[in-house]
């Protein structure tokens, strides 16, 4: 397929997918299968900073778990609301997990400011999903939600229950991330874990626009993003 703009792969992708105009869309599901991380930048300190292996992801946050668990175990709560808080904060980790995917990484742009935006936010993804050191979220990101996330919890959050939503969501976070990655590059022999990866993967190649859930189909079916043309 031809496309007013050819993109060069030997040079920085971020500062080139803009001029591809209202070829974007078409250009980025036209998926490139190979483990190799191709050039975003030119600028060598920007491109290592999109690089991370998978490891970084539970050595950096793990640590955050279980400081929120441990402030949560000093609050003057019984045990079953300790639980129940905590495994609030990881079901809303999957309602955010399917909202951003849905409407914030597969939102419909055009133009070169919103090309760019998309592609680094998750267009890359599509592009490449078989890049092994761009599969998980990069730690500066993280910590951006994390803290963002955080200030807008307190608003509506008891603060005698926070620690633990925070615990939950930060978890959910932490096993999506991982989840994700080996639904990309494991061999899962568990029924459960086979089916949500021939989930992920029909949703790359074929259910763009729904089949949004990663670590759960249940959000797909309540929002009707289920897709019907899909069978296990």
């Amino acid at each position: 397929m031809s496309y007013k703009y050819v993109v060069d792969t030997n040079r920085g992708l971020v500062q080139q997918v803009g001029k591809l105009g209202s070829d974007y869309d078409k250009w980025l599901h036209q998926p490139i299968h190979s483990r190799s991380s191709p050039k975003l930048y030119d600028n060598k300190l920007a491109e290592l900073l999109t690089l991370t292996p998978w490891w970084l992801v539970p050595v950096l946050w793990i640590p955050f778990v279980a400081w929120n668990f441990a402030v949560m175990l000093r609050r003057h709560v019984d045990p079953i609301t300790k639980l129940s808080v905590i495994l609030l904060g990881i079901f809303l980790w999957t309602l955010f997990e399917y909202l951003t995917h849905r409407f914030v990484f597969h939102m419909k742009i055009r133009g070169y400011c919103a090309n760019t935006l998309h592609y680094i936010l998750h267009g890359f993804h599509h592009k490449h999903p078989m890049d092994k050191y761009r599969l998980v979220y990069p730690p500066v990101a993280v910590a951006f939600i994390y803290v963002s996330l955080s200030s807008f919890g307190r608003l509506f959050i008891p603060d005698l229950i926070f620690p633990g939503v925070r615990t939950g969501f930060l978890l959910g976070y932490v096993l999506y991330d991982l989840f994700h990655y080996y639904m990309h590059h494991g061999k899962p022999s568990i029924p459960v874990m086979k089916k949500l990866q021939n989930y992920h993967i029909y949703h790359h190649f074929k259910g763009e626009d729904d089949s949004y859930g990663v670590t759960t189909m249940f959000w797909d079916k309540v929002f009707g993003t289920w897709p019907t043309s899909y069978s296990n």
